[in-house]
């Protein structure tokens, strides 16, 4: 039997490339793929430093007027004259007003004319008196003549007497035509004008002065701190800094002069006062402004820059750079944050390095690349724009 020639062509060809390709095989060693290394990440850091830092406790409140005086008048009569201007700074004793004093000048020269009038009669009495005693001794004047003349000596003292208090009376009424300031402060809206009648029954009065050098400021804290601020009361007297409602503008530093003798029971809040010089005036009443209550001053403190601390399932949180620079995260606690500072009180230690801008890019144990200079200005920068965007 015989084989068929191009059958055994193909299988030798088979045979040949099989060889071929176990050859090469074996030859050469497997390669093995490896995985590429991550590059650093680039972020902005910080040394945490200790400094003194105050401690505060804050809360809002409301500028009011140390005095309020709403001029009124305490007669009736027609203003002649207005003695100030609206906003002026007046001080206590100061005209403000005047009304038409005639009617009370003329009334005073009436009861003038008659204590005149009993002083004379009074003296004419005295001489009687003493002309008829000079007479009863020798016997010419009857006890019941001089006894007579003794009782008018007496009715017309009491006459006099009368007289001076309608007087002074009259004279009092006289000085209510001067409208003037019972404290110094700054005259607000006048409410009537010259030639008008005012009354005693006015509601708004002439105007209102308020006094704003020195000025108050009423604030509210929660009734969970009453404690430590009994305690640091106890020490001395606590200084009370007010400032603008977006905490940018310092408004004026005072004193605190109050604890309130109640805690409000619809809110859980205690309230306080306290008393700023306001020699600038930048404190006006009705004013909202933000109010810190100063306790301490802690010493060497440890801060971070505010932008370092992170919020995670466990708390508060940051990124602590290694000398080798890889992060590391590290729980912390945070006493508070004031001025774009957190004061650290448990986490960490003065002269370590942390990451302030940077942290969403980080695991723990990544590689980093410090920023420093311009470049760390620009990713502060953009970092503040990414996080402004909704």
């Amino acid at each position: 039997m015989k084989r068929n020639p191009a059958i055994a062509l193909v299988a030798l060809a088979a045979i040949l490339v099989g060889a071929g390709l176990w050859f090469f095989a074996a030859d050469r060693k497997p390669v093995v793929a490896t995985a590429p290394v991550p590059a650093a990440v680039p972020v902005v850091t910080a040394a945490v430093t200790g400094r003194d830092v105050p401690i505060y406790l804050r809360g809002i409140g409301t500028v009011i007027a140390y005095n309020t005086d709403v001029v009124r008048s305490q007669i009736q009569g027609q203003i002649v004259k207005i003695a100030f201007t609206e906003g002026q700074t007046v001080k206590a004793g100061d005209l403000l007003a005047q009304i038409d004093p005639r009617p009370y000048e003329a009334q005073i020269e009436q009861l003038t004319a008659n204590r005149d009038r009993d002083q004379a009669q009074l003296a004419n009495a005295e001489a009687n008196l003493s002309r008829y005693d000079k007479l009863g001794d020798k016997g010419y004047a009857t006890p019941q003549l001089i006894d007579t003349q003794t009782a008018q000596v007496a009715q017309l003292k009491a006459a006099v007497k009368a007289d001076q208090a309608q007087i002074d009376e009259a004279n009092v009424q006289l000085s209510y035509t001067r409208l003037t300031s019972a404290i110094p402060g700054i005259t607000g809206v006048r409410q009537i004008d010259v030639g008008n009648v005012i009354h005693p029954t006015d509601a708004n009065g002439l105007v209102v002065v308020t006094q704003i050098e020195p000025i108050s400021l009423l604030f509210t804290l929660p009734q969970t701190d009453l404690p430590v601020i009994q305690e640091h009361t106890a020490k001395g007297q606590l200084k009370v800094i007010a400032y603008s409602q977006d905490n940018k503008i310092k408004l004026g530093e005072g004193t605190l002069l109050l604890v309130n003798n109640e805690i409000a029971g619809t809110t859980g809040t205690v309230q306080l006062k306290a008393t700023f010089a306001n020699h600038e005036h930048r404190l006006w009443p009705g004013q909202l402004v933000n109010a810190r209550l100063l306790l301490k001053i802690e010493k060497d403190a440890l801060t971070v820059a505010g932008s370092a601390v992170q919020q995670g399932p466990n708390g508060s949180y940051v990124y602590v750079v290694a000398p080798n620079q890889t992060a590391s995260l590290r729980s912390v606690h945070v006493a508070q944050i004031s001025d774009g500072q957190a004061l650290i009180d448990q986490g960490l230690k003065s002269g370590e390095t942390v990451v302030v801008d940077g942290q969403y890019r980080l695991t723990e144990g990544s590689q980093v690349r410090e920023l420093h200079g311009k470049a760390a200005r620009e990713a502060d920068l953009q970092s503040s724009v990414q996080d402004a965007l909704p």
